[in-house]
């Protein structure tokens, strides 16, 4: 996060005395405050979280596969295609 980012969204939480008084000795010993400490740690769990949904690593053979998938002619799916013919719930009146 950058320093120039605006900081104008507050986020409250409810925790015990004892997992505020880890955050505050953990804060001071990354010579944090303890906002800095949970922030910066929220946002890289939150980004080691999220990581296995922005990319993914496939092996020769996998690869192959995948991009096999990618190249193929699109199946002929009748049911959808007949679904895609029908009109929407909301325009039935």
């Amino acid at each position: 996060m950058s320093a120039q980012t605006a900081k104008t969204e507050k986020l409250d939480l409810r925790l015990s005395r004892q997992a505020k008084e880890v955050l505050r000795i953990a804060a001071i010993a990354a010579h944090r405050s303890v906002s800095e400490f949970v922030l910066e740690s929220a946002l890289a769990r939150a980004e080691e979280t999220l990581a296995n949904r922005r990319s993914f690593s496939l092996d020769d053979e996998q690869w192959t596969a995948f991009v096999a998938a990618l190249d193929a002619p699109p199946r002929e799916l009748p049911r959808l295609k007949k679904l895609f013919q029908e009109k929407s719930i909301f325009e039935q009146a």
